[in-house]
């Protein structure tokens, strides 16, 4: 193992809105998504089933961000791999404050294709 440490997450979840997407300054598409996680389990007590989302966001750029932007929308279900990236900026009252997000590097669109949908991309990476 490197001993510089690994920096990798997997999700599959649903994009809470539609992806945005815009052009950088060089004219480099990306992406941001709003994607939901959810786990559930049994409450000890009451016996109700309990259930926690957390939402990520998520950045795609070039191939990956046009990929995002014309086949998925609100409520897609994704698969989605990359890196944690934090960024730390200060606030209008000079506050520390700090934002997380994916670096996707792979995505894969696990619904089911339609008719419409034939030509559409199962998966893309980027290396």
């Amino acid at each position: 193992m490197s001993s510089k440490g690994i920096n990798k997450v997997f999700i599959v979840g649903h994009l809470g809105a539609d992806p945005i997407l815009r052009q950088t300054q060089n004219d480099t598409a990306v992406a941001n998504l709003n994607v939901a996680t959810s786990a559930s389990w049994k409450d000890k007590v009451t016996g109700e089933t309990r259930e926690q989302t957390e939402w990520h966001r998520c950045v795609l750029y070039r191939r990956l961000a046009e990929v995002a932007g014309e086949y998925l929308h609100k409520g897609s279900k994704v698969y989605i791999e990359g890196q944690l990236q934090t960024h730390k900026w200060r606030d209008d009252n000079g506050t520390d404050r700090y934002s997380t997000e994916i670096i996707v590097r792979n995505l894969q669109m696990l619904d089911s294709k339609s008719s419409a949908d034939k030509n559409r991309p199962a998966t893309h990476s980027v290396n």
